[in-house]
Parts: structure tokens; sequence; C-alpha cells
């Protein structure tokens, strides 16, 4: 099942798709897009991939959280079939690359103009899916349209979260036409009582989501795809350290409660808790303080409140607890030697996420069968993948990225990378749609 993969055409989608909410650098080798959900750049990509499926003879629809769906039901396949899918995001970061999101997605529809040009009959329907917001920082804290589609958030608290302007993700996707399929007369997925609903992942009998890898492993071991046993656990949680604000000149070192300086000490007792977690358990574990929030924030002015944000992952939960449990000791620590009051939330929590080892078996065997080479691995960040593997098997691959960078405009992928783990793709996709 090898698969003709046009590489010019799949380049050509990625390339278009980087226009819309492009950001010029000074750096020529930069490749920068803001493309966050709800804006004119995200409207401009939704039509262009909506384009994109019909031209390819899918079938679109659009759920009530704007997430798209292009579904291939040839007439070798059962259309009652529970169907084979796979896709990623169009959403980005700030000044995020090019890449992430977007090749899964047109990786996913490149598998299937394959499949027909190659006279592929598959036993049940293909189907090619972006999902809204994954990032997150627009619309809640990421994985949005997965997370209501599995179930995991009703539908309508996700329609009513907001974004720095105090605009609903409801009143968002109506203005940009894609809260259901009216503003781009495609379906719209319905309840039983006619009313708008989401996507259901749980009808499907199969997810692959190919992204770009965000670390060095492939590059390292010089393979063309990865196959990801586990996604990582996510834990963010909240720090709040209260001190007492006062004169920075006249206060006496021996008077201050510096929420700052508490802090500091916070900050380095999470690093050391992680280190300590990898020496000793989890080598993939990592916990980082990566905001900071300084009350009044005046040069002249002893610190007296400090928020902190904190982020642990791991493929292992006990690994995380662990982290976790030495951020509260470190708080506790601070209250009795330092005089400050802390408080401590733990507002998003995902579990580490195995992947299905059917699906993992049928990436591997497309992988031989094409000749390139594909490695296990673990993944450190949270994909769409990991919502939908609560519902049906979900499967992960990862293309090569350079130096491992991304999130970023420098973030880069070889274009012939990008057509060999679609390869791989393909050829996963081919095996999983016929029955056995």
């Amino acid at each position: 099942m090898n698969l003709p993969i046009d590489a010019d055409r799949l380049r050509a989608d990625i390339e278009a798709n980087a226009a819309f909410g492009r950001v010029e650098t000074d750096d020529p080798e930069a490749n920068a897009r803001t493309n966050r959900t709800g804006t004119e750049a995200n409207r401009r990509a939704r039509e262009r991939l909506v384009d994109r499926l019909r031209e390819a003879d899918l079938d679109v629809a659009v759920d009530a959280v704007g997430n798209v769906l292009g579904t291939w039901t040839p007439e070798s396949a059962d259309p009652d079939a529970a169907p084979v899918v796979s896709g990623s995001h169009l959403d980005s970061v700030p000044e995020g690359g090019i890449f992430d999101g977007p090749l899964g997605v047109y990786a996913a529809l490149e598998a299937v103009r394959a499949m027909r040009g190659d006279g592929f009959e598959p036993d049940r329907p293909v189907g090619v899916v972006s999902f809204t917001e994954e990032e997150g920082g627009t619309f809640g804290n990421g994985l949005l349209g997965s997370t209501v589609a599995t179930g995991e958030l009703a539908l309508d608290e996700a329609l009513a979260l907001t974004n720095d302007d105090g605009e609903t993700l409801d009143e968002a996707l109506d203005r940009i036409g894609y809260r259901g399929g009216d503003g781009v007369d495609a379906a719209t997925p319905t309840d039983a009582d006619g009313a708008a609903t989401t996507l259901d992942p749980a009808s499907w009998d199969a997810f692959y989501e190919l992204h770009v890898e965000q670390d060095t492993k492939l590059e390292d071991a010089g393979a063309t795809a990865g196959v990801v046993t586990t996604i990582t656990g996510i834990t963010h949680c909240a720090a709040t350290i209260d001190g007492e604000a006062n004169h920075a000149g006249a206060t006496a070192m021996g008077d201050r409660t510096d929420a700052l300086a508490a802090a500091s000490e916070f900050v380095l007792n999470v690093e050391a808790a992680a280190n300590e977690v990898v020496e000793t358990a989890s080598p993939s574990a990592v916990g980082t303080v990566g905001s900071l929030s300084v009350e009044p924030n005046a040069t002249n002015v002893v610190p007296g409140r400090v928020e902190a944000g904190v982020d642990v992952r791991d493929v292992e939960t006990e690994s995380m607890e662990a982290i976790v449990d030495a951020a509260r000791d470190s708080l506790a620590r601070l209250e009795r030697e330092r005089g400050v009051e802390t408080a401590f939330e733990r507002p998003f929590d995902v579990a580490p996420t195995p992947m299905s080892d059917r699906l993992r078996e049928a990436a591997h065997e497309a992988a031989d069968a094409a000749g390139r080479e594909a490695v296990d691995l673990h993944s450190g960040a949270a994909h769409d993948a990991m919502r939908v593997a609560g519902v049906t098997d979900s499967s992960l691959l990862f293309a090569p990225s350079r130096d491992g960078i991304s999130h970023s405009p420098r973030e880069w992928t070889d274009w012939d990378d990008c057509a060999a783990a679609t390869e791989v793709l393909a050829g996963a996709l081919a095996r999983v749609a016929v029955d056995e």
C-alpha cells in the first residue's frame, strides 16, 4: 500500500495556509504566522480548507464549535461503517510556525487524494478533520474543539468562553461564519432535537494525527517518522504568594515580607523537584514556572504579591504528582519561614495518554512497506489525539523538526520529511480502512 504522495501539492497547501496571518520579521529564514480563532486570518484559512476538501470531492460538515470535517465515502465503502479519520488544527500561537497543525490537516487530505488517485478502495469512509482552538490562549486552555467533541467539556460552556476583548466563542464563530455549517453551505451535526451539536469521535473507528515533533529525537536518530507511544500528561497550577508591599528605601531588610523573594525560592524548589524526579524516577518529567505576575511591580517598592504559573508534564502520573506535591510543600515552608500567605490551585489537569497498539502497529507496517524508518517515542506536548483517545483508538505520528524548534518563526520541517511522514500516514490509514 505505497500510495503516491504528491509532495509539491502538499507543500503548496501548507505554504498557502501560511499566508493567512503571516507576520513579517527581520529574519529572512523565519516563517511566522499568527492565526487565532475568530480572526480574519482564521476565517480565510478555514475557507481555503473547505474549498480544498470540496475539490477532492469530500462531503463537508462544520459543527457547533467550528470543527471542520471532510468525509470521503467511495462506492467500495459501507456508508454506515465507522470512519477512519485523520487531521489536526489550523490555529497557531502568536508568531508561530507554519507546520504546527496545518501539516497534520493537509497531510490527511493528501493521504485521501493519494488513495483516490491510486484507485484504492477502502471498506469504510475516510475523514479529514480540523479541530478548533487547539493551541489555546484565545478561548480556553487548548484542545478545545476535540475536548468538546469528545464530551469532556459541555458545548454551552465552550461557547461561553471569552477572548481578551470579551467576545464569546459563540459570537466569534458566528461572526466568521463557522458556528455550524450554514455560513459555508455545509452540513451541521445535530442532536435528537435538531439542535446544532458537535462531531462525534466516539463513532470513529480510528483517528490518526500527524504533527511536527517539536523535539530532536527524530533528527538525532535520522528517522523519517515517529510513532508515539504515550502523550504526556499536563498539569497547570497557579500559586499565589502574598507578602507586604512597602517602601524599598525606608523598610529595613529584617522588617520585610517580600513576596518576590519568596517566589524566587519557590521557582528554584520546583526546578529542584523536577530534577530529582528525572534522576530517580522518570527521565521524561519536566517542571516549569513559566509566568510571574508581580504587584505592584515598581522598582522602589518591596513586592507585596506574586502570582506564579506552573507547568508539570510527564508520561507517568506518579512523577507528575511528586512534582506537584513538592510545589505545595515549598509554599508551606515559605509560609513558616518567610511569613507570607500562599494559595495553590490546579485548574488544568490531563492524565498521560497511551496511544492505540493497533494503530501504532499499522503505522510501523506502513513505514516498513515504504522503506521509511520509524521509531517509537513519547510526546512532551499535548495534542488533539489525546482527547480522541478517550473515546476511540487514536494514534499520533511525528515528522522531524529541525533543531527541535517550534512555536517560533524558526520552526522548520524539510519538505521531503513532510512528504515522507505523509506517506507513512497514508499507508497507515489505508491499512485500518480495510476490514480484515
